[in-house]
C-alpha cells in the first residue's frame, strides 16, 4: 500500500502576503515560479503532496522536466511517486473543453519515460483529481482514455525500452452539497464499474470533498453538515465494499472556506474526524509565520493518520437534511438580493496566480439558480473586506430550528460558535447600515447578525487592535468605489482606473490583517 500524505499543498490564490521563499517578490506567483514553490513546500514545509492545477490555469507542461532538471539532487534522494507526490487536477471535459486534459495525460506518460531514463522511481505520476465529479462514468472515461493513450504511445513510439503504465488512480472531487450527499452512491457505482472494466476493485479511493464551492452556493452551515454526512457515507461504502477510503477535504484558512490554518489545527482535526488529507492552501503557507506553518503541517502529519471517522445515523440524517434545506433557502434568499451590490468588490480582489480568462469556450461558472457567482476566494475576500463576513448570510434560520434540530446542529457542527466568533471579529456594523440605506435587502443580513448575537450571547465586532484596524480599512474599502465614481464623473477614466488599483490595495491590506485574502 502506498503512503497517503496528510498535507497536500495547492495553488489556491488566497494569500495576501508574498511567499516565504520569495524575499524580494510580491504576493503574485507566476506559473514559472510554481516549480520552485512545489519543491519549497516539500523540502521546507514538510508537505507530502503538491496539487498541480490544469483546470483553468496556464499550467507548465514541463513541470516534471523542470523539477527533475533543476532539483536533480533533491529528487534523487526523495522519490517522486513514492516518498512525495505530485497530483494533477485535470479539467472536467463535461464542463469545459478538453485541450488541457490531453496535454496533462501526455505529461503523465512522458514524465514516466523521463524518470526511467534518470533511473528515478517509476511512475512519478499516477493519480488524477477530477473536479466537479458528478457520475462514476466520468472517472471510468478518464481511466479508459488514458489506457488507450498509453497503449497507442507504446505501440507507436516503440523505440523506447519499457512500456508505459496503463492504469491511473482517479480522485473524485465532489463540489456541491447535493453531490456530496450522494457521494456514497457514486463510490459504490464506481467500484462496480471498475470491477467490470478492470476485473478488480480499486485498491483504495481518495474521495475529495470540496469545502469552498459548496459554501459559496449553499452557505457555511449546509456545507459543514453535508461534509459530515458525506464522510459517514464514505466510511460505510468502504466497509461494505472492503475498499480502503482515504478522504481529502479542501479547506481554506477562513471559517467560510474551512477554517484550516496554523492557529486552528486541533479544532479543525476535532471537527473533521476521518479526513485523511487536507489542502494546505497559499494563505496557510504564506500569511502566517513560517515556523508556525511548518509546525502546523508536522502536527497534521501526526494527527490525521490517527483520525477515526464518525457516523451519522439514519434518524439523525433525516433531521440534518431538513436543516440543510432550511439554511440553503435562507442563504440563497439573502444572497440573491444583495449580490449585485458586490460586483465592484468581487472584481477588485487582486490576482495571485496566472489563470486563463473564463470566456467563450473556456467559460464556466458557479451558479445559484440564474445568479452567476465569482470564485469562492474572490467572493470571500470581497465580503470580508467590507466587514460583512459571508459566514453570517442566512443564519437567521437558526431561530426557526426546533430544540431537537438545534441540539443536532451543535453536535455535528462542533465549532460553530468558535467559527462565528472568529468571523464576527471582522464585522463592520456601520458599513452594514450604509448598505441598508443603499439596498433595503441588506436588512436581512442585519437580522442574521442579531440572531447570532442573541443565540450565542456575544457581540459581533472588533476586539483587538488589529481587528479595529481591519474595521477602519473596511470602511475605506466600502467608501472608495463611490469616491472614485465621483472623480471619474468629473475628470474621466484615469482617476477611475487609479481608484480600482487603490481598492485592490486596500483589500490586500485587510487580507494581511485577517491572514488570508479570501
Amino acid at each position: 500500500m502506498r503512503h497517503i500524505p496528510s498535507a497536500m499543498a495547492t495553488q489556491h490564490p488566497d494569500n495576501a502576503r508574498a511567499p516565504f521563499w520569495d524575499k524580494q517578490g510580491d504576493a503574485f506567483i507566476s506559473s514559472r515560479e510554481e516549480t520552485l514553490e512545489c519543491v519549497k513546500c516539500f523540502e521546507e514545509l514538510g508537505v507530502g503532496e503538491f496539487m498541480w492545477d490544469w483546470e483553468g490555469k496556464y499550467a507548465d507542461e514541463a513541470v516534471v522536466d523542470r523539477l527533475f532538471g533543476e532539483f536533480h539532487e533533491y529528487f534523487k534522494k526523495h522519490k517522486l511517486g513514492k516518498d512525495i507526490f505530485l497530483t494533477f487536477r485535470i479539467p472536467n471535459v463535461w464542463k469545459e473543453k478538453g485541450h488541457s486534459l490531453l496535454r496533462a495525460l501526455m505529461v503523465v506518460l512522458t514524465a514516466e519515460d523521463f524518470a526511467r531514463d534518470l533511473k528515478f522511481h517509476v511512475p512519478p505520476l499516477f493519480e488524477l483529481i477530477l473536479p466537479m465529479t458528478e457520475k462514476p462514468e466520468e472517472l471510468m472515461y478518464i481511466k479508459s482514455s488514458f489506457r488507450k493513450l498509453a497503449r497507442f504511445k507504446t505501440e507507436t513510439f516503440n523505440h523506447r525500452s519499457g512500456v508505459n503504465m496503463e492504469q491511473l488512480d482517479m480522485i473524485p472531487l465532489v463540489e456541491n452539497v447535493e453531490r456530496q450527499l450522494g457521494v456514497g452512491s457514486l463510490l459504490a457505482r464506481y467500484i462496480d464499474l471498475h470491477k467490470k472494466e478492470f476485473k478488480s476493485k480499486p485498491v483504495y479511493i481518495r474521495p475529495f470533498l470540496a469545502r469552498s464551492d459548496p459554501a459559496l452556493v449553499s452557505g457555511i452551515v449546509s456545507t459543514v453538515l453535508a461534509n459530515k454526512i458525506a464522510l459517514s457515507d464514505i466510511r460505510e461504502v468502504g466497509e461494505r465494499e472492503k475498499v480502503r477510503m482515504f478522504p481529502i477535504l479542501g479547506a481554506g484558512s477562513l471559517p467560510f472556506r474551512g477554517g484550516l490554518n496554523p492557529d486552528a489545527i486541533d479544532s479543525f482535526a476535532s471537527e473533521y474526524k476521518g479526513v485523511r488529507t487536507v489542502t494546505i492552501q497559499s494563505a496557510f503557507r504564506y500569511d502566517y509565520n513560517f515556523e508556525a506553518a511548518a509546525a502546523a503541517v508536522e502536527k497534521l502529519n501526526t494527527l490525521l493518520p490517527k483520525s477515526a471517522p464518525g457516523s451519522v445515523s439514519e434518524k439523525d440524517r433525516a433531521v440534518l437534511l431538513s436543516i440543510i434545506k432550511q439554511f440553503e433557502a435562507s442563504y440563497a434568499h439573502t444572497l440573491q438580493s444583495i449580490a449585485g451590490d458586490m460586483e465592484q468588490f468581487f472584481r477588485a480582489v487582486p490576482r495571485r496566480r496566472e489563470r486563463r480568462q473564463h470566456i467563450g469556450l473556456l467559460r464556466y461558472a458557479r451558479q445559484m439558480g440564474k445568479l452567476e457567482l465569482p470564485r469562492a476566494i474572490n467572493f470571500t475576500a470581497a465580503f470580508y473586506s467590507i466587514g460583512i463576513p459571508p459566514e453570517f448570510l442566512g443564519l437567521r434560520a437558526l431561530k426557526d430550528l426546533s430544540p431537537e434540530a438545534m441540539k443536532l446542529l451543535f453536535r455535528y457542527y462542533r465549532n460553530i460558535e468558535a467559527d462565528l466568533k472568529t468571523a464576527g471579529a471582522f464585522v463592520n456594523k456601520e458599513n452594514l447600515k450604509r448598505l441598508i440605506k443603499q439596498n433595503p435587502a441588506w436588512a436581512r443580513v442585519e437580522e442574521d447578525l442579531g440572531v447570532v448575537e442573541s443565540i450565542f450571547g456575544f457581540e459581533l465586532g472588533p476586539r483587538s487592535k488589529s481587528e479595529l484596524m481591519h474595521e477602519r480599512l473596511s470602511s475605506s474599502v466600502f467608501a472608495l468605489p463611490r469616491h472614485s465614481a465621483r472623480l471619474a464623473g468629473a475628470f474621466g477614466e484615469v482617476q477611475a482606473s487609479d481608484g480600482g488599483s487603490r481598492l485592490s490595495g486596500l483589500i490586500t491590506e485587510t487580507g494581511v490583517l485577517r491572514k488570508s485574502l479570501g
